[in-house]
């Protein structure tokens, strides 16, 4: 397993990349990780499963493609905020009994 500080060091150079590359505005990345921990959380913190996968992911993502998919959802910014109360309500029982063995 990737260790999330290592993984989040190769985020920013992959990020660096694009930038140099100047392609930033034209790719997006969408990181995910199975210990994502968003600044000033806990490890355990039930907000971190949002922007958490079984393996350590990098998704480039087409900012055409985010643009469309924005304009057919105009609240799309609301997306996380709803996900984050989503699994705040869950706890982590009720994640827990989201997964199949």
């Amino acid at each position: 397993m990737v260790d999330f500080l290592d993984y989040h060091f190769f985020l920013a150079e992959t990020e660096a990349l694009l930038r140099r590359l100047e392609l930033d505005g034209i790719y997006q990345i969408a990181s995910l990780h199975p210990q994502y921990e968003f600044a000033g959380t806990a490890p355990d913190d039930i907000d971190n499963v949002t922007n958490r996968s079984p393996f350590p992911t990098l998704h480039l993502l087409r900012e055409s493609s985010i643009d469309r998919a924005v304009a057919a959802f105009p609240d799309a910014e609301s997306i996380y905020e709803r996900n984050i109360d989503t699994v705040r309500r869950l706890g982590h029982e009720g994640w827990k009994k989201l997964w199949v063995e």
